[in-house]
């Protein structure tokens, strides 16, 4: 049996919570640093807006809000962050932390939100344990 490199577990966990959860565009994991660690569907070059979240730039500004966010909750004395929610005209995005790192959700604007925040906290605690945080 051949070994399944870390990258790959990632990438199908985030393929299982685009199966599970009608309404999910897509998904990225991003590190601390805002590096890009994985996405789904994977990024592609030739054209970029078919995973728009798996941009450089997407993934440095989701580990931005998440700092900002996490500051601005321990300023006002909220305990640790739980998820961080943007509603845009067009859709929804989730964030929520994982370990060191979090994965962020792009939603389709009338999806089932519940199911998406639920599948998602799942999959945010699965990543933290491949990851090892």
């Amino acid at each position: 049996m051949a070994q399944e490199y870390r990258s790959e577990i990632l990438e199908r966990t985030l393929k299982t919570l685009h199966i599970a959860v009608d309404g999910v565009k897509a998904s990225v994991i991003v590190n601390i640093d805002g590096l890009l660690v994985a996405a789904y569907p994977p990024g592609d070059e030739e054209n970029p807006h078919e995973n728009p979240t798996s941009s450089p730039q997407v993934a440095a500004m989701s580990a931005t809000l998440i700092g900002l966010a996490e500051r601005t909750l321990g300023r006002l004395a909220q305990g640790e962050l739980e998820r961080l929610l943007m509603e845009g005209e067009e859709g929804v995005m989730v964030v929520y932390p994982a370990g060191r790192a979090s994965v962020a959700v792009l939603v389709e604007k009338n999806a089932r939100l519940s199911h998406v925040l639920f599948a998602t906290k799942k999959a945010a605690s699965e990543i933290a344990q491949i990851l090892g945080y």
